[in-house]
């Protein structure tokens, strides 16, 4: 009896140690859930997704996001990808070590949260940096209204990040 609750205690030691904290690296741990019932996996609560967005307007429900998901692949992934779109020579690496796979042009729709963080890539004088920004000023972004001076086009893709259907982030991603 007592060596069952030792081993129990054991593996939710290791389990908390696993799950814990940052690696030190500067990565962010796995999520990890559970379901209702507490030992059937659940996916993350939070989670992320890249691709580009075609519209933003603020509606009676508040503002609301059409978006076009698409693959950022890095590393083997993205040239193993771009040899078979035969974009790069099979074998060869993609320019960069990424390559973009938007397979559909199906949009989605997420509501955006009013305080959501939204960072864009600017540009002042020989400086190049993120810019936080807030949802108002994307909606001018992307509407062609705003004088914000941006270091590349917001079409080279965004990160987000949302839970169930609400937008928490958006993060410009750098596309050299």
């Amino acid at each position: 009896m007592i060596r069952g609750v030792i081993t129990g205690l054991a593996v939710v030691i290791s389990g908390l140690l696993l799950t814990s904290g940052c690696g030190g690296d500067g990565t962010e741990p796995i999520p990890t859930a559970t379901g209702p019932s507490g030992g059937i996996p659940a996916p993350p609560a939070d989670r992320v997704a890249f691709g580009h967005i075609s519209s933003l307007r603020r509606q009676d429900v508040g503002w609301v996001l059409r978006f076009d998901p698409a693959w950022f692949l890095s590393g083997e992934t993205a040239n193993v990808a771009a040899g078979e779109d035969r974009v790069v020579t099979p074998g060869e690496p993609v320019p960069n070590d990424n390559y973009v796979v938007d397979e559909s042009d199906r949009l989605y729709t997420y509501l955006v949260a009013d305080d959501a963080e939204v960072v864009l890539l600017t540009r002042s004088g020989d400086q190049v940096g993120g810019t936080e920004i807030d949802v108002a000023e994307l909606e001018k972004i992307l509407a062609g209204t705003s004088t914000l001076a941006m270091f590349e086009p917001i079409g080279t893709g965004v990160w987000i990040r949302y839970r169930i259907a609400t937008v928490s982030r958006v993060v410009q991603q750098y596309r050299p």
